[in-house]
């Protein structure tokens, strides 16, 4: 379990979409289980970010589906069948707090709900490598615990959790490592 630390700018979400290979490196290499992600080819990128989940820092959340719906998505596209696919969904809605509300229009749901929603969606797959930007950003700090209490959850499962924050006293209560940014640089 890591955390990317640094000011607004310093260059977190941008580390993380390297990460994610939602971005591609101008110079340098990003490796993932010893694969540059600089080097792969679109069909190969695609089936590494398989085993990614991400927890974007807004959302995300489609509205015109439902809590379930919204958590379906990501079996569906890489290929799970109905009755499998909606019971890993049921399973990682569970898992977040969220049980009973499988049916709900996701604008109903409060910040805390809707960030919960995100990571069920994200950790659906069971990816090997969970990314979380600015997940605690705009909860209160009861909530906001709350959701590192998931990814740590997560983390004793064995998954690789990277978590881009601003807030250090959040980081320090957990006490993995913290890498700081400034300016886009590494700086501790």
């Amino acid at each position: 379990m890591i955390f990317v630390a640094g000011h607004s700018g310093a260059g977190k979400s941008t580390i993380l979409k390297l990460i994610a290979g939602i971005a591609r490196p101008t110079s340098g290499k990003v490796l993932i289980n010893g694969h540059d992600l600089g080097r792969l080819s679109d069909n190969q990128l695609c089936y590494l970010r398989q085993h990614i989940g991400i927890v974007f820092q807004d959302h995300k959340i489609l509205f015109d589906r439902n809590v379930l719906q919204n958590v379906l998505l990501p079996l569906r596209i890489i290929g799970y069948d109905g009755k499998e696919a909606e019971k890993r969904a049921r399973m990682a809605i569970e898992k977040v707090g969220l049980a009973g509300r499988e049916k709900s229009d996701p604008r109903g749901l409060s910040g805390g709900e809707q960030q919960r929603l995100c990571i069920a969606r994200a950790v659906v797959h069971q990816p090997s490598l969970l990314i979380a930007d600015e997940p605690s950003a705009n909860l209160d700090r009861a909530y906001a615990l709350d959701i590192m209490e998931l990814f740590k959850t997560f983390h004793n499962a064995g998954t690789t959790v990277v978590v881009a924050a601003h807030d250090e006293t959040l980081m320090a209560d957990y006490g993995h490592r913290i890498i700081r940014l400034q300016k886009g640089r590494f700086a501790a």
